[in-house]
């Protein structure tokens, strides 16, 4: 006998040898450190998107409609050659605020829609903008020309 006691097999299952480096990469705290990330965004994702309600004006059949729903709905059209119509009744650029004042001083849907030419500057159309948010318009809608060919109602200017 070699040794005085024995050691039940762990000389079988334990060698011993000198240790060397390893280049094996320890992913547990990164993968923690990810998820930890993960978890973040995703909580603040919901804070970070800014929407507006948009209301479109209702689509209509015949000319009776159309005559009704220019009485619910007002809608300002902006030409290229600079003429302002309000539910197809001119203004001048000046007047504009008096005439919003008006027309929105007894209703309970302030919401306005502008049809403005594409040859107008970004500039004009905010004027006409501020001209409603000024008389108490608390929505304003802007209704492209790419939206009109998708409803089949464009006017020529």
């Amino acid at each position: 006998m070699a040794h005085a006691h024995q050691h039940l097999g762990a000389e079988a299952v334990f060698k011993a040898e000198v240790p060397h480096a390893t280049a094996d990469m320890n992913v547990t705290p990164l993968i923690d450190v990810l998820l930890v990330l993960l978890v973040i965004f995703m909580a603040t994702l919901p804070l970070g998107t800014v929407g507006l309600d948009i209301n479109l004006p209702a689509e209509t059949k015949t000319a009776k409609a159309q005559a009704v729903r220019n009485v619910k709905q007002i809608v300002v059209v902006y030409t290229g050659d600079g003429k302002i119509s309000v539910n197809r009744q001119g203004v001048a650029m000046a007047q504009l605020g008096t005439r919003f004042r008006n027309i929105f001083e007894q209703r309970s849907n302030k919401t306005m829609f502008i049809i403005g030419a594409a040859s107008l500057k970004y500039g004009d159309i905010v004027e006409v903008i501020d001209a409603a948010k000024g008389a108490g318009v608390e929505k304003v809608g802007i209704i492209t020309e790419a939206m009109q060919k998708a409803a089949g109602a464009v006017q020529s200017n």
